[in-house]
């Protein structure tokens, strides 16, 4: 498997057109797809650089099934609950899917920083650049990954640095800063088996903390710099943004289901009713009134015998608090191996289901030193109330993503890249599962 292999770019979405999108959130706990109508608009404030709004035309999602720290373990488990969650969409808006937008969030998310310079002879157009892309990404990204996104953060010509697009200028020496986003090929072609298994085609591929980045960031928090964390159920996945780009993601194999397995061990209760406890109860700070007030335990003897037991509230947040300091000090570390340590005045942004647990914003800002907030959809419309938290933020970023996919640069010669005309490695994939299955 060649080591430079890149999914297929979508199609220029036009902004005078409008568009009907589906996207498809496959994540450990839960899967959404949405199918969405795109509208030109000009943009709200603060989100400036939407060429689309975006309007709910249904919404469908599912209990997950065959997926573990975000990559698939069951492909027909994984296969039925996406089945479930397309035909809900399906109903509501009344449309037929034919092709999705979908997110990964396993696969060993990583980022690499890539540059190269190159002789530009006057004026820069595509040949150029393409020249600087092939020679800045001719190492590829590792045995058995795959490329992700490709986003240059800037470009140089000559002394001139900072520049957003060399296209048209003149100069003599061409240089490119890339960031590449890749992930294990086999958990990305897994993840679109399951998606082709449904008679879907996938039309791109997009890493999870770059979803939520999108959906939940306004446009001066991106330009400033900020750190979405995506708190799901099985991995905690995270975005550095800085200028307006995506600057560096990586994810964690800990999540808000290991949070519950803590509390069924703890206090010797079923997962069900451990996640209930977590949701109800839950919480990572201590308080006064924590031995005060008793929760209701459902409890298993050896006779299978359902028994009820009251405990003190404490009992749960000594068990949930650990995890939760583990699980950030773990994304810290992370942040501050990658050059992404604590920065005065950068904000943290939380995401995802799991980001909902009483007290997690004091103690994100405790551990990764920052103010935090709890990041939401923004500048969407149509969705219903219960949809409208941190946990659909993912899913609505997918419908955000076609709108600054333009921006990401590939080379496009030869088939292993995948470029514009879709003959790379994943349309090849995708055409031999469609006349498989």
């Amino acid at each position: 498997m060649s080591a430079t292999v890149v999914l297929p770019r979508l199609k220029p979405l036009s902004a005078r057109k409008g568009a009907i999108l589906s996207v498809l959130d496959v994540g450990t706990s839960k899967i959404v797809c949405l199918v969405a109508q795109l509208q030109p608009w000009e943009g709200a404030e603060g989100l400036t650089n939407r060429t689309h709004l975006a309007r709910i035309l249904g919404i469908g999602h599912h209990r997950s099934t065959g997926l573990k720290a975000g990559a698939i373990v069951d492909l027909e488990a994984a296969e039925t609950a996406i089945r479930h969650a397309v035909h809900a969409a399906e109903r509501m808006a009344k449309v037929e899917i034919q092709s999705v937008i979908v997110n990964l969030t396993g696969g060993r998310i990583a980022s690499q920083r890539l540059s190269s310079s190159v002789v530009a002879r006057g004026t820069v157009g595509d040949a150029e650049i393409q020249r600087a892309l092939r020679l800045a990404t001719a190492g590829g990204v590792g045995q058995g990954r795959i490329t992700l996104h490709s986003i240059p953060l800037a470009y140089t010509l000559d002394s001139q640095a900072g520049i957003a697009d060399p296209t048209g200028m003149l100069g003599e020496k061409l240089s490119i800063d890339l960031h590449v986003v890749g992930a294990q090929a086999a958990a990305a072609r897994n993840l679109m088996l399951a998606v082709q298994r449904c008679h879907l085609d996938v039309e791109a591929v997009v890493a999870t903390p770059y979803a939520a980045g999108l959906s939940a960031l306004s446009d001066d928090e991106a330009e400033m710099g900020v750190v979405v964390v995506d708190c799901g159920g099985g991995t905690t996945s995270v975005g550095v943004f800085e200028a307006g780009h995506l600057v560096h993601a990586d994810a964690l194999a800990v999540g808000g289901h290991h949070v519950t397995m803590d509390v069924a061990r703890g206090l010797a209760t079923k997962l069900s009713a451990a996640e209930r406890l977590k949701t109800l109860h839950g919480a990572c700070i201590a308080s006064a009134a924590d031995e005060r007030d008793l929760i209701h335990v459902p409890t298993v003897d050896e006779d299978e015998r359902a028994l009820a037991a009251h405990l003190p509230k404490s009992h749960l947040v000594r068990i949930v608090r650990p995890r939760v300091e583990e699980i950030l000090e773990l994304v810290r570390d992370r942040l501050g191996d990658a050059g992404h340590g604590p920065r005065p005045g950068r904000r943290i942004v939380l995401t995802g289901g799991a980001s909902q647990l009483a007290g997690l914003p004091e103690t994100a800002r405790r551990i990764l030193e920052g103010p935090v907030r709890i990041g939401r959809p923004l500048g969407i419309k149509g969705l219903p109330e219960a949809a409208k938290g941190p946990a659909f933020t993912a899913a609505v970023g997918l419908l955000v993503y076609p709108q600054v996919a333009h921006a990401e640069r590939f080379d496009t010669r030869g088939g292993q890249t995948g470029g514009a005309e879709g003959q790379g490695y994943i349309s090849r994939v995708g055409r031999w599962l469609r006349e498989s299955f």
